[in-house]
């Protein structure tokens, strides 16, 4: 029953991130994002990690998704960075294919050689908030601190692109 189960959960998540790639209407593509997000955090319960489902769903499918609808709202469609034309689309589109055959032959690699453990996928301490903090601040701590970082990036990338379309519209 349980691989039942995982494997419809499996199905509706990658025809939701497939939704949110392909659709043309922005607030579609969030929505398609905020399945996503759901069904991932059903997985969580699956594995008995109730604490990372929570998270999942506060801070992924709540706020990050609200956040995209605000942005989706405030700036509009017709002007986002999606809808450049000519080289710059083609380039995206081609670097797109390459990380997708990347993706692809690296998931190929592992699922043949069978480099991945069971225990890979468990959290620590059956999903405890204190065994999770504990190993996020001591064994996971440079790739925490890393994200953090890369995060902060991307707000002031996103922050840069916003000024710069606001004085070109001036």
């Amino acid at each position: 029953m349980q691989l039942f189960l995982f494997l419809a959960l499996a199905i509706v998540a990658i025809a939701a991130a497939i939704g949110v790639l392909v659709s043309k209407n922005a607030v579609y593509s969030a929505l398609a994002l905020l399945v996503n997000f759901a069904v991932l955090a059903v997985m969580y319960i699956m594995l008995h990690a109730q604490f990372v489902a929570v998270v999942q769903v506060i801070v992924y499918a709540g706020a990050i998704v609200v956040l995209f609808l605000f942005v989706i709202m405030l700036i509009g469609t017709e002007t986002s960075l999606l809808a450049a034309r000519g080289r710059s689309r083609q380039i995206t589109t081609i670097i797109a294919l390459v990380a997708g055959v990347a993706f692809l032959i690296s998931a190929a690699y592992v699922a043949v050689a069978g480099t991945v453990s069971a225990d890979q996928g468990r959290v620590p301490g059956d999903g405890a908030v204190q065994a999770i903090g504990e190993a996020l601040f001591t064994q996971y701590l440079l790739p925490f601190e890393l994200a953090s970082v890369l995060l902060l990036v991307a707000m002031i990338g996103a922050v840069v692109l916003a000024r710069k379309q606001k004085s070109d519209e001036v």
